[in-house]
């Protein structure tokens, strides 16, 4: 199994994940308090952005290990991933 494009900064990752899942709690926290709805819905949005923003920063490093070294070998593989990565840009887009 090949390695995980963001391997090399994991740590990364990992810290910026512990801050979106901060920013939900912040939520959880705004509406056990009862604060405004307007304001919850700013910071849902900052959540959301933080979310795409990391889910774009994960797809770059796959395009750039697990896709690029798909095609250096090419042949089924190299397709069978550019056809996944399509269908996970697809699904982001969504979002």
């Amino acid at each position: 199994m090949a390695v995980p494009g963001y391997t090399s900064h994991k740590d990364d990752v990992l810290k910026r994940l512990r801050r979106i899942e901060g920013q939900v709690r912040g939520l959880q926290r705004m509406v056990e308090e009862g604060t405004y709805c307007i304001d919850v819905l700013t910071q849902v949005s900052a959540a959301t952005k933080a979310l795409q923003s990391f889910g774009l920063t994960m797809m770059e490093d796959h395009l750039h290990s697990c896709v690029a070294d798909a095609i250096a070998e090419g042949g089924d593989q190299a397709r069978d991933k550019v056809e996944e990565a399509s269908r996970a840009i697809a699904r982001l887009v969504r979002a």
